[in-house]
């Protein structure tokens, strides 16, 4: 039955094929602020912004802090973060989170339609970022990630490393420009031979990032922007038919092709009192024709419970190619 099944999926092939992007995870966002204003946290040096978006962020870090989130999704998706945070004064700082992702009850089945088992798929990356300023204006980070992939039981799960490089300058004392290099040297590894398949090797995009921040209004207003540049290699592989002899035989071959990107996210941050902020922002923003943008927009609430300051976040994204809102909560205890 598996053989037959494998033959009708191969049946369905078409002569090329092109293997998606690998490292969707590291993409998604970090927490309900991030994901509030667009994820376009590369420039700000406010220090409430989470160093996976740039290392150089780390000594911008105020307070020691430990963030928990969880977000509600349509299709049986999960997504949840954790992150500590603390300052290591009077230059430096550090961070450290877990990102999980994954699909429930998906629904398996053979090549007669009928019904196996249930599946589901889970997907980590922890990070760990650190970085110092460099005189009074700059500063610069390294940030690490680890990442594993369950894809499915019949799969070795599969792990990888990656290495971010980040600087920030503030070009004025209102003005903070920061850039990124992302996800170097990542990539999944899949072995597919015992189900007789072949080892298929899923490069992470290479991603550059620019973002600026500009606070205004006695630093109660805060405009962000980004801009990513992200270079992919995907591999095409690609089917003929030779004649060996009389004999027909179809041959493959697989090629590398490499794609450039080009992605724009805004958000903005504005503070009606030091316990109230309110966020909005937009990602995706080159898709507009194609109903592929991310608007968000979400709040901010802080309450001391006794020594302990407390921050409850909510985050609210409309989500592209109509797969409904995603509803995201924070909560941040300030240690």
């Amino acid at each position: 039955m598996r053989h037959s099944l494998y033959l009708c999926l191969l049946l369905l092939l078409p002569g090329v094929a092109m293997a998606q992007t690998a490292g969707q995870i590291g993409r998604m966002g970090f927490g309900g602020r991030g994901i509030a204003v667009g994820n376009a946290l590369a420039g700000d040096a406010s220090g409430f912004a989470s160093p996976f978006y740039n290392p150089a962020l780390a000594p911008y870090i105020k307070n020691q802090s430990l963030g928990l989130s969880a977000a509600l999704m349509t299709q049986d998706r999960q997504l949840q973060f954790v992150e500590l945070q603390t300052p290591l004064r009077p230059l430096a700082g550090i961070a450290a989170g877990l990102i999980h992702t994954g699909v429930q009850d998906i629904d398996q089945r053979n090549s007669s339609g009928y019904h196996i088992s249930m599946v589901s798929t889970n997907e980590f990356a922890f990070f760990a970022a650190f970085g110092v300023r460099v005189g009074s204006k700059a500063s610069i980070g390294v940030g690490l990630q680890l990442f594993r992939n369950d894809l499915h039981s019949d799969l070795p799960a599969v792990q990888t490393f990656g290495l971010d490089i980040g600087i920030g300058v503030h070009v004025l004392p209102s003005l903070h420009i920061g850039l990124v290099l992302d996800d170097l040297l990542a990539k999944y590894s899949w072995d597919t031979i015992n189900q007789d398949g072949a080892g298929v090797t899923d490069k992470f995009p290479t991603r550059l990032r620019v973002g600026a921040s500009w606070v205004l209004l006695e630093e109660r207003l805060q405009l962000l922007a980004e801009y990513e540049s992200s270079f992919s290699v995907r591999q095409i592989r690609e089917s003929s038919v030779i004649f060996t002899g009389r004999a027909p035989r179809e041959t493959f071959e697989t090629r590398e092709l490499t794609l450039h990107q080009s992605h724009f996210r805004v958000g903005a941050e504005y503070t009606l009192v030091p316990q109230f902020v309110i966020r909005a922002g937009m990602g995706r923003m080159e898709e507009f024709s194609s109903g592929g943008p991310r608007p968000s927009a979400g709040f901010m609430v802080e309450q001391p419970l006794g020594l302990l300051v407390t921050q409850v976040a909510y985050t609210a994204v409309l989500e592209p190619y109509a797969l409904g809102t995603m509803h995201l909560i924070t909560l941040r205890f300030f240690l």
